[in-house]
C-alpha cells in the first residue's frame, strides 16, 4: 500500500509543532516521573519536592531569559488565554467601573475578558489594522481613566505590529496600566518585557514549539497583580493551584533553544524569506491582495493574510485541504466560532474572503510551492463552479 501523500502544514500561527528540544525534556521528565521517586510536589521540602521545584525554577529562567525580564517577574499560567483574563480581571478589579481599553483588532480572549469585567472603549486602529496613538490618547484623557489599556505586540490574523512602546510610554505619563498580548510575537521576533515596560505581558508556549497547556504572565516589579485562581500559595501567591512542571520544562525548553545566539534572528529571517515568496506568488493571481501592512518591517515575519474576490474562504480551505495543504481563514466556518474575525471586520475586510498562511520553522520549500500550485488550481474551479451556477 502506497504512503499517503505528505501534508504541507502552513498554519504555524495557530499552533506550531513541537520543538525536539521539548520534546527531549518532556520526555525526560516523564521517564523519571514514571519511577517511585521521581516525581515530587515544587512546593515540599523533601527531595522528590526540591528536584521538581529545581526543574520549575531552571525553566521559568529559560522562558526569562527569552522574554528579557527577570525570572522573579514570570508566573506560569495554562496558557495565553488564561494570562490575558488575569491580567485584565486583576487590573479592573483595581478600578471597579472605570473602563477597559482595547481595539476591536485584539485577540477575542482580550476583547471577551474586558467585556466581562468592565465598559470596554475601542480604540480605533486604521486601515493596516495599527492602532491610533491619537485617539489612544483622547481615552487616556477621559473621566475616569481606564482601568487598563490592551495593546497586542503583532496580530495574530495579518501580522500587523503595533507601536507598543509609543502605547506604553503614553499610558506611563497618565498613569494607566498597560497589557501587552505577545503571544503571536513571542519566539519570532524579540520580545523585550523589560525594555518596553508594559505592566503585564501574556505569553504562549504553544505559539513558539512549546507544550499546549501552558504559557506565562510577566508581572512588572512594582505592578499589582490579583490571582485569578485563588486557594493556594503557588507562584509566589500570584497563581493558586499545582504548577504544570512537565509543560513548563517543554516549555523552557523551547525558549532556550530560541535563546541561542542567533536562533531566534535565524527563524525571522526563513519565516520572513517564506512570507516573501508566498505573497508574491499569491498576490500575482486575479483578485488576490494582501491585508495589513505591506511593509515586511511593519508585520510578524510568519503570517500573511489575503483577500480572494470571488469565492467564499469556505470553498478555498476545502480545496486547499484535499490539495493536502493546511492554512486558516477569519471566517466563521473555519473554526469553532459562530462569529467572523473581528479583527477584520475592524479594519473593514471581509473575513469570509480571506486566508491567513503562516509558514514555521519546520516548514520547507516543497511546502511553499504545494501551496503556490494549489491555490490557482482550487480558486479557478471555485470560480468556474460559481460562474456555471450563475448562468444556470
Amino acid at each position: 500500500m502506497a504512503p499517503p501523500p505528505r501534508r504541507h502544514y502552513l498554519d504555524h500561527a495557530s499552533t506550531t509543532p513541537l520543538r525536539p528540544e521539548a520534546a527531549a525534556a518532556l520526555a525526560g521528565w516523564a521517564q523519571s516521573a514514571a519511577t517511585p521517586d521521581g516525581v515530587g510536589d515544587p512546593g515540599r521540602v523533601h527531595e522528590e519536592g526540591r528536584r521538581a521545584r529545581g526543574a520549575l525554577e531552571l525553566a521559568r529562567e529559560e522562558v526569562a531569559a527569552l522574554l528579557s525580564t527577570p525570572a522573579s517577574r514570570v508566573v506560569f499560567t495554562s496558557g495565553g488565554t488564561e494570562a490575558v483574563n488575569a491580567a485584565v480581571a486583576s487590573a479592573a478589579a483595581d478600578r471597579p467601573g472605570a473602563p477597559v481599553v482595547a481595539a476591536g483588532v485584539e485577540h477575542s480572549s482580550v476583547l471577551e475578558a474586558a467585556r466581562r469585567v468592565a465598559p470596554v472603549a475601542r480604540l480605533e486602529v486604521d486601515r493596516l489594522g495599527r492602532v491610533e496613538l491619537g485617539h489612544l490618547a483622547d481615552l487616556l484623557g477621559a473621566t475616569p481613566p481606564p482601568a487598563l489599556v490592551n495593546c497586542q505586540w503583532g496580530n495574530h490574523e495579518v501580522g500587523t505590529l503595533q507601536p507598543v512602546a509609543d502605547v506604553v510610554a503614553l499610558c506611563r505619563e497618565r498613569g494607566v496600566p498597560v497589557h501587552v498580548d505577545a503571544c503571536s510575537a513571542a519566539g519570532h521576533v524579540v520580545v523585550d518585557a523589560a525594555e518596553v515596560g508594559a505592566d503585564f505581558l501574556s505569553v504562549s508556549a504553544h505559539k513558539l514549539g512549546g507544550p499546549p497547556g501552558i504559557g506565562a504572565l510577566v508581572v512588572r516589579r512594582g505592578a499589582r497583580l490579583r490571582p485569578l485562581l485563588v486557594g493556594g500559595a503557588e507562584e509566589r501567591a500570584r497563581r493558586a493551584g499545582a504548577e504544570n512542571v512537565p509543560g513548563a520544562v517543554g516549555f523552557g525548553a523551547a525558549a532556550a533553544a530560541l535563546s541561542r545566539p542567533g536562533a531566534l534572528e535565524a527563524e525571522r529571517a526563513a519565516a520572513a524569506a517564506a512570507v516573501g515568496r508566498l505573497v508574491e506568488g499569491a498576490c500575482a493571481l486575479d483578485g488576490v491582495t494582501l491585508v495589513g501592512d505591506p511593509d515586511t518591517a511593519g508585520r510578524l515575519p510568519h503570517i500573511a493574510c489575503f483577500h480572494v474576490d470571488g469565492v467564499q474562504s469556505e470553498g478555498v480551505l476545502l480545496g486547499l485541504d484535499r490539495a493536502g495543504v493546511a492554512v486558516h481563514s477569519g471566517s466563521s466556518c473555519s473554526s469553532e466560532t459562530l462569529e467572523p474575525s473581528p479583527v477584520l471586520a475592524a479594519m473593514g475586510a471581509d473575513p469570509d474572503r480571506s486566508l491567513r498562511v503562516s509558514p514555521g520553522w519546520t516548514t520547507t520549500d516543497d511546502d511553499l510551492e504545494a501551496f503556490l500550485e494549489a491555490l490557482p488550481r482550487v480558486l479557478a474551479g471555485l470560480r468556474a463552479l460559481g460562474a456555471a451556477a450563475s448562468a444556470g
